[in-house]
């Protein structure tokens, strides 16, 4: 941990005295997070949180390679000057503060309610495209099927897209208010419900903050099996992402196959923990329960024989010139854009951004053992979908090792009480990429504030720009080559 004049720079699950953040005036806040992008840095979360009757600005600002996470801080009143005329990434982030707030980050372009909390939900004023033959056409919020709701306004000439404006904000839930003073009992529960397909995700981050805020040591063996869960989450979803985007541009053979093997992995989920969804597995101190040798020796062989499947469907879906035709150029978003976005996970990668939380700022096993960043530079639905399978294979790799070397020990620790007036980040690289957490204590060693980053917080963006240009029939396969959470935007 080291302190600079503007902030403070720490590790990923690291403990905080949050008496140690420098508290600066905001110009020199803007200045840090400014300087920091310029150099190649990302704005992990920017957020709001009372203190002491006025309101303090925290900027969470990660740096790369370096493996470092800068904290700057300062005090605000009603306003404060925006940042995001020179950072974009700060754009979603200041519409939060202002709907959550009532602070004005004065010179914002366009501050419109991210989440309706205290709006009629849905009205709005949307971006107008002018033109003779320019015409509006809107999709949801009730949309076919299963998915949750969200409103898209595509702006088109003729069958090209000018513009697409998304509005979620329709299950706005009040997660991080509900955090406040724990944990308690339900908390655990709310970290595996903040967005359904990254329970383990999810869980596995606030189980870092609990265990590095009371001082906790969880034993290797219980890390193991941790990181297990999590690459079976991201072994379940890519697979299943595979499949749809096969169906999606009619290609039925993998996307019945894909449908069938997603299953099959999850089915490995649930031997773990008892459930296809991973509840039960991470808790602060380790795992909810242990696999015997048996379990690990059939999980072993389970695996090998889903990787020979997926293998067979992915090859299939290479070696087709129709599905190439439709997934390569369709729905790019060049590197450039995905830096100067934000953008996190494998639509960075599938950008050429060599970025990953597992080799940049690890934690849990990721420390010992680490897995290859796997990506593509062509920034289309075809990167999208080849990067997917890049980490099929070695999340397989990695999760067959793991269960080679696994040493006997507990795999349930005791937390103790968290220390109090502190402060911790914690970074999980979630099958949809980059998850954050942030918290802090009271002087009683409770949950004072929480803060939440899903990976779709900053990705929703990304679909928008990759729409440009587009044909409007292309939008369900982009839409799906991007998979984000609904409710994990609307925390």
């Amino acid at each position: 941990m080291m302190q600079t004049n503007r902030s403070l720079v720490c590790r990923n699950c690291e403990r905080i005295p949050l008496g140690r953040v420098p508290i600066v005036g905001t110009d020199e806040l803007a200045e840090e997070v400014k300087s920091g992008v310029r150099c190649g840095g990302r704005l992990a979360a920017l957020f709001v949180q009372p203190q002491g009757g006025k309101y303090r600005l925290f900027a969470i600002l990660l740096t790369g390679k370096e493996g470092s996470i800068r904290v700057a801080s300062s005090m605000v009143n009603q306003s404060y000057p925006c940042l995001t005329r020179d950072c974009t990434q700060a754009h979603l982030f200041e519409r939060e503060i202002a709907e959550l707030w009532d602070i004005e980050p004065r010179g914002h372009p366009w501050l419109k309610p991210v989440r309706f909390v205290k709006s009629p939900i849905g009205m709005t004023e949307f971006f107008h495209v002018e033109g003779s033959d320019v015409h509006e056409v809107a999709v949801g919020p009730v949309h076919a099927g299963i998915i949750e709701p969200g409103h898209f306004r595509f702006n088109c000439a003729g069958e090209e897209v000018l513009h697409l404006e998304i509005s979620l904000g329709y299950q706005f839930r009040g997660i991080e208010q509900s955090l406040k003073g724990g944990p308690h009992r339900r908390t655990i529960h709310h970290m595996e419900t903040l967005a359904g397909d990254t329970s383990v995700g999810h869980a596995t981050a606030f189980s870092q903050i609990v265990e590095t805020l009371s001082g906790c040591r969880v034993s290797f063996r219980a890390i193991a099996l941790r990181s297990i869960a999590l690459e079976l989450e991201r072994l379940a979803n890519h697979t299943g992402d595979l499949g749809a985007m096969a169906g999606d541009v009619g290609f039925l053979p993998v996307a019945a196959h894909c449908g069938r093997i997603r299953g099959d992995f999850l089915n490995l989920t649930a031997m773990i923990c008892g459930n296809r969804l991973g509840h039960g597995i991470a808790r602060p101190g380790g795992i909810g329960q242990d696999l015997d040798g048996g379990d690990l020796a059939l999980l072993a062989e389970r695996l090998h024989r889903l990787y020979t499947d997926v293998s067979i469907a992915a090859e299939l879906l290479w070696n087709t010139t129709s599905v190439a035709n439709r997934f390569e150029g369709t729905g790019t978003i060049d590197m450039d854009r995905c830096r100067e976005l934000g953008i996190v996970g494998p639509v960075a990668r599938a950008a050429g951004l060599e970025q990953d939380v597992r080799l940049e700022y690890p934690s849990d096993i990721y420390r010992f053992a680490q897995i290859p960043v796997s990506c593509w530079n062509m920034g289309d639905v075809f990167a999208r979908a080849y990067v997917r399978w890049l980490e099929i294979s070695r999340s397989v790799e990695f999760i067959l090792a793991r269960i080679a070397g696994l040493p006997k020990e507990n795999t349930r620790a005791k937390t103790g009480s968290m220390s109090s007036d502190s402060l911790c980040i914690s970074l999980v690289e979630g099958w949809r990429g980059e998850i954050c957490h942030i918290a802090c204590t009271d002087g009683d060693g409770r949950f004072s504030w929480y803060k939440v980053v899903d990976p779709s917080f900053h990705n929703w963006s990304g679909l928008a720009w990759a729409m440009r240009n587009q044909q409007i029939s292309d939008f369900p396969l982009c839409n799906k080559s991007f998979n984000l959470s609904y409710c994990g935007h609307d925390l």
